[in-house]
């Protein structure tokens, strides 16, 4: 069981009334995936809330080798509230993208939890409206620009190196075309069209230099 002080200590629950993160640990079990499990699949009968301590989960949606991130999480998110409260499968599913360990909250616990501390209602509901406003931007930027403004735009928020000029995908390409809602083979003509513009040059080992941020940010804009 997590205890309250880990859950309080959550960048989501920072701004929670103290009786939430309470409320939510005395109720939850918790459970450990390792890097690459699946914590629920896409059609699946929802069994819980998960709440991420610690880790990473990636939530991907698709059919076959073609599939898109709906959404990342880290400590602090939650994962599965909306089929848990609507109903019907999960629409996505979750894979642990590193080793993770979440608090996971049944349908009843929640009920017990919301019991015995109604605050824990507006909380969740402020989740989920977050999620909502997470998810019109993603639609918007797969809606509105190309594969490669896409990409350009990624760019651009990652975090720079020490020498403050180069960026690490962090990933493989395959699943930076998860992130972006495209395939790897349209990562890799759009790396390369970046690189033949000027705006990016290779490094090396998945890192870039960033040659020339208007560049980009052009690109980006469209």
């Amino acid at each position: 069981m997590p205890t309250a002080d880990a859950l309080a200590r959550l960048p989501a629950f920072r701004d929670a009334p103290p009786g939430v993160a309470a409320a939510l640990a005395r109720h939850a079990a918790e459970r450990s995936y390792g890097a690459g499990e699946v914590l629920f699949l896409a059609g699946a009968e929802p069994a819980a809330l998960h709440v991420v301590l610690e880790g990473r989960v990636r939530v991907v949606r698709g059919r076959g080798d073609r599939q898109h991130v709906v959404h990342r999480e880290g400590p602090g998110g939650t994962l599965g509230e909306v089929p848990l409260f609507a109903g019907g499968g999960y629409p996505a599913t979750a894979i642990a993208a590193e080793p993770t360990r979440c608090a996971v909250l049944t349908r009843d616990a929640i009920r017990a939890a919301i019991a015995a501390e109604p605050q824990v209602a507006f909380f969740l509901l402020e989740r989920l409206a977050a999620r909502v406003r997470t998810l019109v931007t993603r639609l918007d930027g797969l809606a509105l620009q190309s594969a490669t403004a896409r990409l350009a735009d990624w760019l651009l928020a990652r975090p720079l190196d020490r020498a403050g000029r180069g960026v690490s995908l962090g990933m493989t390409q395959g699943e930076l075309a998860e992130e972006l809602g495209t395939v790897r083979e349209v990562v890799v003509r759009g790396l390369r069209a970046l690189q033949r513009r000027d705006a990016i040059r290779s490094l090396g080992g998945g890192r870039f230099e960033i040659v020339s941020r208007e560049t980009l940010r052009a690109i980006a804009e469209g």
